[in-house]
């Protein structure tokens, strides 16, 4: 053998060498591990969520009726106070003047009247034997109506004097919480004037304002309407604070043109006063109960380009992406209007390492 022909040989050994040392295995695409759920059937209730603030179920703007010295205040500002109770005394001394006087003349005049009458029933009498004219007799009647006129005027003069006095102790109209006070003992307090004495708010029961769109308005109507006490959950926006279970009390009968909306009012007993007028609040309204709905926990349910979608596993344990429906969210459940069935494995944690195709290891059944 030539040695050109045994460089060659040695050559093209090399070269298969290197090609046969060149060409490995295509990678193996790895197993995703993945966590799974359930899509299942359950009661799931229909909410509409809102913003709404807490308003007072009545308040009072507590004024005097009668001028005088504030002689006394008998609660602390903030304080809770109850139909009736004393909370202001006005200098009384005037009125129990007045109302004397209106008495004592009331008296006088009543032995007046009583005088006139008697007088007017002996004319009667004498005009008949011919001893007084038919004028006198008539004159001694009509002062008789006159003194019984009178009384009656006094009686009205000395109930307005009674009322005056009564109105000089000042008493809460309604149960509830007072405000800050304006008015101070020592000053002279005027009928009807501003400001007024105190503000008290009835905030047992509460009310709780909010607003939905008026395209919410038919199912709202439809089971309102139907003697349903629709339930109402409202959750202060700001702090830590525990929601509260009430339900709705008044639909408003007209939708406001500029934002399309339809004001609500829902009723809370608010037992330990937690909520506070003006108090922004979370506002949840149950108007009904699915008991057959088909649920995912919302993780599962992811979205896309061509919209919402979840991911199945099928015999081989390889990840498929399917279209799915969704009704609406309930907390943390989802509800599937279509695209899986009941008793099917859809996966719930893993999906971002996913692309369809992927095979998968499930780590645990999510319950």
């Amino acid at each position: 053998m030539s040695t050109r022909s045994y460089s060659a040989r040695i050559a093209a050994l090399a070269l298969c060498t290197i090609a046969a040392c060149s060409k490995t295995d295509p990678p193996r695409q790895p197993t995703v591990p993945v966590s799974v759920t359930t899509v299942k059937r359950a009661s799931v209730p229909y909410i509409v969520t809102a913003n709404g603030v807490a308003e007072p179920m009545q308040t009072v703007a507590v004024e005097s009726q009668v001028n005088g010295i504030l002689n006394r205040v008998t609660f602390a500002e903030g304080q809770p106070v109850q139909t009736g109770q004393v909370l202001f005394e006005i200098d009384s001394r005037p009125y129990v003047a007045v109302l004397n006087q209106a008495r004592a003349q009331l008296t006088r005049d009543e032995a007046m009247a009583v005088s006139a009458r008697r007088d007017a029933a002996r004319y009667a009498a004498l005009i008949k034997e011919g001893y007084v004219t038919g004028s006198q007799a008539d004159q001694a009647e009509a002062n008789a109506a006159s003194a019984a006129a009178t009384v009656e005027a006094d009686r009205a003069n000395v109930q307005k004097a009674s009322l005056d006095v009564a109105n000089t102790t000042i008493r809460a109209p309604i149960s509830g919480r007072t405000g800050s006070l304006l008015v101070r003992q020592g000053n002279l307090v005027k009928a009807n004037s501003e400001p007024p004495l105190v503000v008290i708010n009835q905030i047992q029961p509460i009310l709780v304002r909010f607003a939905i769109a008026q395209s919410q308005l038919p199912d709202i109507q439809r089971y309102y309407r139907g003697g349903n006490a629709l339930l109402v959950r409202a959750t202060p926006s700001e702090g830590s604070g525990v929601p509260l279970s009430g339900t709705l009390a008044f639909v408003d009968n007209n939708v406001d043109s500029t934002t399309g909306t339809v004001l609500l009012k829902a009723r809370f007993s608010n037992p330990e006063g937690t909520m506070w007028p003006g108090q922004y609040m979370s506002v949840a309204l149950q108007l009904y109960v699915d008991a057959n709905a088909l649920t995912l926990p919302s993780p599962a349910v992811l979205t896309g380009q061509q919209g919402t979608y979840v991911y199945t596993i099928d015999s081989a344990g390889t990840a498929k992406q399917r279209p799915v429906k969704v009704s609406r969210t309930v907390d943390s459940l989802t509800v599937i209007a279509s695209g899986v069935e009941d008793g099917e494995q859809v996966i719930v944690d893993g999906q971002s390492r996913l692309i369809p195709g992927s095979k998968v290891a499930i780590k645990g059944e999510r319950k």
